[in-house]
């Protein structure tokens, strides 16, 4: 009975979190759909600089700018609203931490919030105008074909690789934490650096447009992100609480 009871409380206290941080979206959503024209205004230069002369986005169906709208205040909302959705989670999980480790509360969240900040920054300012460039140059080399994209489209790439970008900087700070409570260790994380390039090329195959640089724009920050976390677990990590159980298990025998 006991243990069901603890069962109830764990997942009324997950409801709790998930309504606090859909409540956080849900207020962002509705200060972002407010200038949401100008959000996707700002948020569509990379592809209209890549668009030759005279062309421009458009939209094949009525409906499509009002949920290019919906689409992109929704997913400013989840940015502004991601210091909240993390403190959430990281509320969610810290009963189970020791009291040391419930200190890093604030570093966890504010280097989650500019990790994920600095991922979506980088990716807008320094990979979307490469990318959407190649692919509409591409496209126009093809011959006989005019670049009309739609806008709604466009959106939905940006957004899966904004989205991408910013997980992918969460890279070093998840390992930091992982190390911190001895999760991994830089020793493991170096011995299986090579299922970490396996994972960042299917990450960029499932994530960007089929072609190679689209790939390699996610695949290799993934790579040198991993390294730096080896670096930080090296520096701020402790030894894996899993082999140092197995090793007062082997003494006790």
């Amino acid at each position: 009975m006991s243990d069901g009871m603890a069962i109830t409380d764990h997942f009324g206290e997950l409801r709790k979190r998930l309504l606090i941080a859909a409540g956080a979206w849900l207020v962002a959503f509705i200060g972002c759909y407010t200038v949401g024209e100008k959000i996707f205004e700002y948020i569509s230069i990379p592809v209209r600089q890549a668009l030759p002369e005279g062309s421009s986005l458009v939209f094949i169906n009525a409906t499509e700018p009002f949920f290019t709208i919906l689409k992109v205040s929704a997913l400013a909302a989840f940015v502004a609203a991601f210091p909240v959705i993390v403190w959430q989670l990281w509320s969610f999980i810290s009963p189970a931490l020791y009291g040391h480790e419930k200190r890093l509360a604030f570093p966890f969240v504010f280097f989650s919030s500019l990790c994920f900040g600095a991922g979506t920054y980088f990716g807008f300012t320094f990979v979307f105008p490469m990318i959407f460039s190649f692919l509409v140059n591409y496209g126009i080399d093809v011959g006989g074909v005019n670049a009309m994209l739609s806008m709604g489209g466009y959106l939905t790439l940006a957004s899966r690789l904004l989205i991408a970008f910013g997980l992918v900087f969460e890279l070093p700070i998840v390992i930091f934490f992982l190390a911190r409570l001895g999760i991994v260790d830089h020793k493991w994380l170096a011995k299986n650096r090579k299922f970490s390039f396996l994972l960042a090329f299917v990450m960029g195959a499932l994530l960007t447009p089929p072609d190679i640089f689209s790939q390699a724009s996610i695949a290799v920050p993934f790579i040198v992100l991993y390294e730096v976390g080896i670096i930080v677990a090296r520096l701020f990590g402790k030894e894996k609480v899993v082999v140092a159980e197995e090793e007062s298990d082997t003494e006790e025998e």
